[in-house]
């Protein structure tokens, strides 16, 4: 009898103790944190891919596919022609003082220059204007001298300032009129100053020479800079 209570006894203690190694394993797997992301992950997946299964081929086509990259307008940074064409669709040649005195240097000083030289030296005048070491209007940098002379040559020719070419004052007063009215300053790089091939000023060896148009070499005064 000793001995069954024993054996019975002795096959409890077993079922108990395979009983509480199982639990401790289920409580370990439980706890294991690559188990768990791998349980998690499985059922992100399938709700994935179920939810692209129900959106439709287009839309799915344009959720994929890289957006085209955007392109600036070539229209806005074409470069002026400063052609007949562009001379057709300008405004016609009328204003008030500051137009006159613009279209009559631009006559009378650059006539023979063609449309772009004139509009290089329209760029002259307006950069003076807009610089403090000259007039602050156009009139007055066209009207400028001092006891060296004046900044423009027909001021102090002592010729009469005749309009005889109709259809050359058209073309200055219509460049004259697009440049006061904005257009862009892309031909003399900021130029101040401008002079002839056939003559060297002394001022000319200073400055920077920033472009050549027709009959004219421009320039604008060096930079400063700290070291200067």
């Amino acid at each position: 009898m000793f001995m069954l209570k024993s054996w019975t006894g002795g096959i409890a203690m077993l079922l108990a103790l395979s009983g509480g190694v199982h639990a401790e394993m289920t409580v370990s797997q439980s706890n294991d944190p690559t188990a768990a992301i791998g349980m998690n992950l499985t059922a992100l997946l399938g709700q994935e891919r179920a939810a692209l299964g129900a959106v439709k081929g287009t839309r799915l086509t344009a959720i994929v596919t890289s957006p085209a990259p955007k392109t600036r307008s070539k229209s806005k940074n074409k470069a002026i022609g400063y052609d007949t064409a562009w001379l057709a669709n300008q405004s016609a040649p009328t204003g008030g003082p500051e137009f006159e005195c613009l279209a009559k240097a631009l006559y009378f000083e650059a006539r023979g220059e063609g449309i772009k030289g004139q509009a290089a030296v329209a760029e002259v005048i307006l950069n003076r204007v807009d610089s403090p070491r000259f007039p602050a209007s156009v009139c007055g940098v066209v009207n400028q001298s001092n006891s060296r002379g004046c900044q423009f040559s027909f001021m102090c020719d002592g010729a009469a300032e005749r309009i005889g070419d109709k259809s050359a004052w058209t073309v200055a007063g219509k460049i004259a009129r697009a440049m006061i009215e904005g257009a862009p300053r892309r031909l003399t790089d900021g130029a101040t100053y401008f002079h002839t091939p056939a003559v060297r000023p002394a001022w000319s060896r200073r400055f920077d020479r920033t472009a050549e148009i027709g009959q004219h070499i421009f320039y604008r005064p060096p930079l400063k800079t700290a070291l200067n």
